[in-house]
Protein backbone atom coordinates (compact mmCIF):
# COMPACT_ATOMS: atom_id res chain seq x y z
CA UNK A 1 0.00 0.00 0.00
CA UNK A 2 2.15 2.85 -1.23
CA UNK A 3 0.25 6.12 -1.02
CA UNK A 4 0.45 8.44 2.00
CA UNK A 5 -3.07 9.39 3.18
CA UNK A 6 -2.01 12.83 4.46
CA UNK A 7 -1.19 14.07 0.94
CA UNK A 8 -4.79 13.77 -0.29
CA UNK A 9 -6.99 16.86 -0.13
CA UNK A 10 -10.36 15.28 -0.98
CA UNK A 11 -12.31 12.26 0.26
CA UNK A 12 -10.87 9.09 -1.24
CA UNK A 13 -12.81 7.55 -4.13
CA UNK A 14 -12.14 3.88 -3.53
CA UNK A 15 -11.87 1.33 -6.28
CA UNK A 16 -14.75 -1.15 -6.02
CA UNK A 17 -13.95 -4.08 -3.73
CA UNK A 18 -15.91 -6.98 -2.28
CA UNK A 19 -17.64 -5.90 0.92
CA UNK A 20 -15.47 -8.06 3.17
CA UNK A 21 -12.23 -6.54 1.84
CA UNK A 22 -10.68 -3.74 3.85
CA UNK A 23 -7.35 -1.93 3.80
CA UNK A 24 -4.78 -3.62 6.04
CA UNK A 25 -3.26 -0.42 7.43
CA UNK A 26 -3.59 3.34 7.28
CA UNK A 27 -1.76 3.70 3.97
CA UNK A 28 -3.75 4.07 0.77
CA UNK A 29 -3.88 0.99 -1.44
CA UNK A 30 -2.41 1.26 -4.91
CA UNK A 31 -5.56 1.16 -7.03
CA UNK A 32 -7.59 3.22 -4.56
CA UNK A 33 -4.99 5.96 -4.88
CA UNK A 34 -5.14 5.85 -8.67
CA UNK A 35 -8.95 6.01 -8.65
CA UNK A 36 -9.01 8.92 -6.19
CA UNK A 37 -8.78 11.54 -8.95
CA UNK A 38 -5.84 13.31 -7.29
CA UNK A 39 -2.73 12.60 -9.36
CA UNK A 40 -0.88 15.46 -7.65
CA UNK A 41 -1.34 13.70 -4.30
CA UNK A 42 0.36 10.63 -5.73
CA UNK A 43 3.24 12.79 -6.92
CA UNK A 44 3.57 14.15 -3.38
CA UNK A 45 3.90 10.59 -2.04
CA UNK A 46 7.31 10.34 -3.72
CA UNK A 47 10.47 11.74 -2.15
CA UNK A 48 11.29 15.18 -3.59
CA UNK A 49 8.22 14.69 -5.82
CA UNK A 50 10.34 12.62 -8.19
CA UNK A 51 8.16 9.65 -9.20
CA UNK A 52 9.70 6.41 -10.42
CA UNK A 53 7.27 3.65 -11.43
CA UNK A 54 7.40 0.66 -13.76
CA UNK A 55 4.22 -0.98 -15.05
CA UNK A 56 3.86 -4.02 -17.37
CA UNK A 57 1.23 -2.40 -19.59
CA UNK A 58 2.70 1.10 -19.85
CA UNK A 59 6.39 0.71 -19.09
CA UNK A 60 8.73 3.04 -17.22
CA UNK A 61 7.22 6.20 -15.74
CA UNK A 62 9.50 8.98 -14.52
CA UNK A 63 8.72 12.62 -13.65
CA UNK A 64 5.60 14.23 -12.24
CA UNK A 65 4.17 14.89 -15.68
CA UNK A 66 4.49 11.25 -16.76
CA UNK A 67 2.99 10.00 -13.49
CA UNK A 68 -0.06 12.25 -13.87
CA UNK A 69 -0.60 10.94 -17.39
CA UNK A 70 -0.14 7.35 -16.23
CA UNK A 71 -2.59 7.76 -13.34
CA UNK A 72 -5.27 9.39 -15.48
CA UNK A 73 -4.90 6.77 -18.22
CA UNK A 74 -4.92 3.86 -15.78
CA UNK A 75 -8.02 5.20 -13.98
CA UNK A 76 -9.83 5.42 -17.33
CA UNK A 77 -8.74 1.87 -18.20
CA UNK A 78 -9.99 0.53 -14.86
CA UNK A 79 -13.38 2.20 -15.32
CA UNK A 80 -13.70 0.96 -18.89
CA UNK A 81 -12.92 -2.56 -17.70
CA UNK A 82 -15.38 -2.30 -14.77
CA UNK A 83 -12.55 -3.28 -12.44
CA UNK A 84 -13.17 -4.83 -9.03
CA UNK A 85 -10.17 -5.16 -6.71
CA UNK A 86 -9.81 -8.23 -4.49
CA UNK A 87 -7.28 -8.05 -1.66
CA UNK A 88 -4.92 -11.02 -1.36
CA UNK A 89 -2.11 -10.10 1.04
CA UNK A 90 0.22 -7.35 2.21
CA UNK A 91 3.87 -7.96 3.08
CA UNK A 92 5.34 -4.99 4.93
CA UNK A 93 8.70 -4.02 6.38
CA UNK A 94 10.10 -0.61 7.32
CA UNK A 95 11.66 -0.16 3.87
CA UNK A 96 9.28 -1.93 1.49
CA UNK A 97 5.69 -3.07 0.99
CA UNK A 98 4.42 -5.75 -1.36
CA UNK A 99 0.68 -5.44 -1.97
CA UNK A 100 -1.06 -8.37 -3.69
CA UNK A 101 -4.47 -8.05 -5.32
CA UNK A 102 -6.54 -9.66 -8.04
CA UNK A 103 -8.19 -7.35 -10.56
CA UNK A 104 -11.48 -8.70 -11.89
CA UNK A 105 -11.87 -7.09 -15.29
CA UNK A 106 -14.30 -6.95 -18.18
CA UNK A 107 -12.79 -8.79 -21.14
CA UNK A 108 -13.08 -7.81 -24.79
CA UNK A 109 -15.59 -10.63 -25.34
CA UNK A 110 -17.85 -9.38 -22.55
CA UNK A 111 -16.78 -11.98 -20.00
CA UNK A 112 -14.69 -11.43 -16.89
CA UNK A 113 -10.99 -12.18 -16.43
CA UNK A 114 -8.73 -12.35 -13.38
CA UNK A 115 -5.46 -10.44 -13.32
CA UNK A 116 -3.26 -11.12 -10.26
CA UNK A 117 -1.08 -8.08 -9.53
CA UNK A 118 1.79 -7.47 -7.10
CA UNK A 119 2.84 -3.88 -6.30
CA UNK A 120 6.30 -3.48 -4.77
CA UNK A 121 6.98 -0.08 -3.16
CA UNK A 122 10.39 0.97 -1.82
CA UNK A 123 10.12 3.49 1.03
CA UNK A 124 12.25 5.99 2.91
CA UNK A 125 12.24 6.23 6.73
CA UNK A 126 9.82 9.18 6.49
CA UNK A 127 7.39 6.91 4.53
CA UNK A 128 7.89 8.74 1.23
CA UNK A 129 8.30 6.56 -1.81
CA UNK A 130 11.50 5.82 -3.67
CA UNK A 131 10.02 3.67 -6.44
CA UNK A 132 7.06 1.45 -7.34
CA UNK A 133 7.36 -1.72 -9.42
CA UNK A 134 4.14 -3.38 -10.62
CA UNK A 135 4.16 -7.03 -11.69
CA UNK A 136 1.56 -9.01 -13.61
CA UNK A 137 1.29 -11.19 -16.69
CA UNK A 138 -0.17 -9.90 -19.93
CA UNK A 139 -1.52 -13.36 -20.73
CA UNK A 140 -4.98 -12.87 -19.14
CA UNK A 141 -5.41 -9.60 -21.07
CA UNK A 142 -4.06 -10.49 -24.50
CA UNK A 143 -3.46 -14.24 -24.61
CA UNK A 144 0.24 -13.57 -25.15
CA UNK A 145 3.30 -13.13 -23.00
CA UNK A 146 5.29 -9.90 -23.11
CA UNK A 147 8.96 -10.33 -22.29
CA UNK A 148 9.87 -7.86 -19.57
CA UNK A 149 13.55 -7.03 -19.13
CA UNK A 150 14.98 -6.99 -15.60
CA UNK A 151 13.88 -4.07 -13.45
CA UNK A 152 16.68 -4.62 -10.93
CA UNK A 153 20.15 -6.16 -10.93
CA UNK A 154 20.84 -9.37 -9.07
CA UNK A 155 22.05 -8.81 -5.52
CA UNK A 156 24.91 -11.26 -4.81
CA UNK A 157 24.89 -10.25 -1.13
CA UNK A 158 21.23 -11.14 -0.61
CA UNK A 159 20.80 -13.87 2.02
CA UNK A 160 17.72 -16.06 1.86
CA UNK A 161 16.09 -16.88 5.20
CA UNK A 162 16.77 -20.41 6.39
CA UNK A 163 14.18 -23.12 6.31
CA UNK A 164 11.43 -23.50 3.80
CA UNK A 165 12.24 -20.39 1.70
CA UNK A 166 15.82 -21.43 0.98
CA UNK A 167 14.75 -25.08 0.58
CA UNK A 168 12.21 -24.08 -2.08
CA UNK A 169 14.70 -21.93 -3.99
CA UNK A 170 17.32 -24.70 -3.90
CA UNK A 171 14.85 -27.29 -5.17
CA UNK A 172 13.64 -24.93 -7.90
CA UNK A 173 17.19 -24.26 -9.06
CA UNK A 174 18.11 -27.95 -9.09
CA UNK A 175 14.91 -29.29 -10.60
CA UNK A 176 14.32 -31.37 -7.48
CA UNK A 177 10.68 -32.40 -7.86
CA UNK A 178 10.37 -34.35 -4.62
CA UNK A 179 12.22 -31.62 -2.72
CA UNK A 180 10.00 -28.79 -3.92
CA UNK A 181 6.77 -30.67 -3.19
CA UNK A 182 8.03 -31.33 0.36
CA UNK A 183 8.26 -27.59 1.02
CA UNK A 184 4.44 -27.26 0.87
CA UNK A 185 1.98 -27.88 3.66
CA UNK A 186 -0.62 -30.60 3.13
CA UNK A 187 -3.13 -28.08 1.78
CA UNK A 188 -0.57 -25.69 0.28
CA UNK A 189 -0.89 -24.32 -3.23
CA UNK A 190 1.08 -22.71 -6.03
CA UNK A 191 -0.64 -20.18 -8.28
CA UNK A 192 0.55 -19.12 -11.71
CA UNK A 193 0.29 -15.48 -12.87
CA UNK A 194 -2.91 -16.22 -14.82
CA UNK A 195 -5.10 -16.56 -11.75
CA UNK A 196 -7.24 -19.11 -9.91
CA UNK A 197 -7.77 -21.27 -13.00
CA UNK A 198 -4.06 -22.07 -12.74
CA UNK A 199 -3.87 -22.90 -9.05
CA UNK A 200 -2.45 -26.25 -7.89
CA UNK A 201 -3.31 -27.43 -4.39
CA UNK A 202 -2.09 -30.51 -2.55
CA UNK A 203 0.77 -32.86 -3.29
CA UNK A 204 -0.66 -34.48 -6.42
CA UNK A 205 -1.44 -31.25 -8.26
CA UNK A 206 1.79 -29.63 -7.10
CA UNK A 207 3.81 -32.62 -8.28
CA UNK A 208 2.17 -32.40 -11.69
CA UNK A 209 2.74 -28.66 -11.98
CA UNK A 210 6.41 -28.73 -11.05
CA UNK A 211 7.03 -31.85 -13.12
CA UNK A 212 5.79 -29.86 -16.09
CA UNK A 213 7.96 -26.87 -15.19
CA UNK A 214 11.06 -29.03 -14.99
CA UNK A 215 10.23 -31.11 -18.07
CA UNK A 216 10.71 -30.42 -21.75
CA UNK A 217 7.60 -31.78 -23.47
CA UNK A 218 5.94 -29.07 -25.54
CA UNK A 219 2.45 -30.41 -24.86
CA UNK A 220 2.57 -30.56 -21.11
CA UNK A 221 1.34 -27.10 -20.21
CA UNK A 222 -1.05 -26.50 -23.10
CA UNK A 223 -4.21 -25.06 -21.60
CA UNK A 224 -7.57 -26.13 -22.94
CA UNK A 225 -10.95 -26.92 -21.41
CA UNK A 226 -9.15 -28.99 -18.75
CA UNK A 227 -6.94 -27.12 -16.32
CA UNK A 228 -4.30 -29.84 -16.20
CA UNK A 229 -3.70 -31.96 -19.30
CA UNK A 230 -1.39 -34.98 -19.14
CA UNK A 231 0.96 -33.33 -16.66
CA UNK A 232 2.38 -36.69 -15.66
CA UNK A 233 3.72 -37.43 -19.15
CA UNK A 234 7.10 -36.05 -18.19
CA UNK A 235 9.34 -35.46 -15.21
CA UNK A 236 12.13 -33.01 -14.54
CA UNK A 237 15.08 -35.37 -15.16
CA UNK A 238 15.45 -34.29 -18.77
CA UNK A 239 14.99 -30.58 -18.32
CA UNK A 240 16.75 -29.44 -15.16
CA UNK A 241 15.83 -26.64 -12.79
CA UNK A 242 15.07 -22.93 -12.93
CA UNK A 243 17.72 -20.95 -11.05
CA UNK A 244 16.65 -17.39 -10.26
CA UNK A 245 18.77 -14.28 -9.88
CA UNK A 246 17.52 -12.81 -6.60
CA UNK A 247 17.21 -9.01 -6.50
CA UNK A 248 15.29 -8.06 -3.34
CA UNK A 249 13.81 -9.86 -0.36
CA UNK A 250 10.90 -8.58 1.76
CA UNK A 251 10.10 -10.82 4.73
CA UNK A 252 7.64 -10.08 7.54
CA UNK A 253 7.98 -13.50 9.16
CA UNK A 254 4.87 -14.96 7.53
CA UNK A 255 5.16 -13.86 3.91
CA UNK A 256 8.43 -13.58 2.02
CA UNK A 257 8.49 -11.75 -1.33
CA UNK A 258 11.46 -12.20 -3.67
CA UNK A 259 11.98 -10.08 -6.78
CA UNK A 260 14.01 -12.04 -9.29
CA UNK A 261 15.30 -12.34 -12.83
CA UNK A 262 14.92 -15.53 -14.87
CA UNK A 263 17.96 -16.13 -17.07
CA UNK A 264 17.93 -19.90 -17.57
CA UNK A 265 15.25 -22.58 -17.85
CA UNK A 266 16.69 -26.06 -17.53
CA UNK A 267 19.33 -26.43 -20.20
CA UNK A 268 18.18 -23.35 -22.09
CA UNK A 269 19.17 -19.75 -21.63
CA UNK A 270 16.24 -17.34 -21.90
CA UNK A 271 16.17 -13.56 -22.33
CA UNK A 272 16.52 -12.10 -18.81
CA UNK A 273 13.03 -11.44 -17.48
CA UNK A 274 11.74 -9.83 -14.30
CA UNK A 275 9.28 -11.23 -11.78
CA UNK A 276 8.29 -11.44 -8.13
CA UNK A 277 6.94 -14.33 -6.08
CA UNK A 278 5.41 -14.30 -2.62
CA UNK A 279 5.87 -17.34 -0.39
CA UNK A 280 3.44 -17.61 2.52
CA UNK A 281 4.40 -19.79 5.47
CA UNK A 282 1.81 -21.85 7.32
CA UNK A 283 1.78 -22.44 11.08
CA UNK A 284 3.67 -25.68 10.43
CA UNK A 285 6.59 -23.74 8.95
CA UNK A 286 5.97 -25.17 5.49
CA UNK A 287 4.52 -23.21 2.57
CA UNK A 288 0.83 -22.41 2.58
CA UNK A 289 1.19 -20.70 -0.81
CA UNK A 290 3.55 -19.69 -3.57
CA UNK A 291 2.02 -16.87 -5.65
CA UNK A 292 3.91 -15.99 -8.82
CA UNK A 293 3.83 -12.71 -10.75
CA UNK A 294 5.80 -12.67 -13.98
CA UNK A 295 5.36 -12.96 -17.74
CA UNK A 296 8.15 -15.39 -18.51
CA UNK A 297 8.03 -17.15 -21.87
CA UNK A 298 9.66 -20.51 -21.14
CA UNK A 299 11.16 -22.70 -23.86
CA UNK A 300 8.62 -24.68 -25.89
CA UNK A 301 5.59 -24.30 -23.59
CA UNK A 302 2.43 -22.31 -23.67
CA UNK A 303 1.55 -20.64 -20.38
CA UNK A 304 3.47 -20.96 -17.18
CA UNK A 305 5.87 -19.05 -15.02
CA UNK A 306 9.08 -19.34 -13.11
CA UNK A 307 8.90 -18.40 -9.45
Amino acid sequence: MPWMPEVFTAPLAQAPRPEEDAPANDAIAYYEGIMAGEPNALVRSFAARQPVLDDPRVGFVESARELRAFVNGTADWLRERDAVVENVALTRTSTRTVEEVVLHLLADDGGRVELPVAIVADRNPDRTLKAIRVYHSMWPLSGEHRVRPPLLPADPALQLPGGVISDYQKALAEGDLAGIVKTFDEDGYAREPSGSGYLYRGADELRGFYAALFGRSSGILQRGPERIRSLYETLFSDGGGIPLEHCTLTDDGVQCAIEYNVVRWGEDEVPPQAGVAVYERSSSGLLAAARIYDDVEPPAVSDTSAG
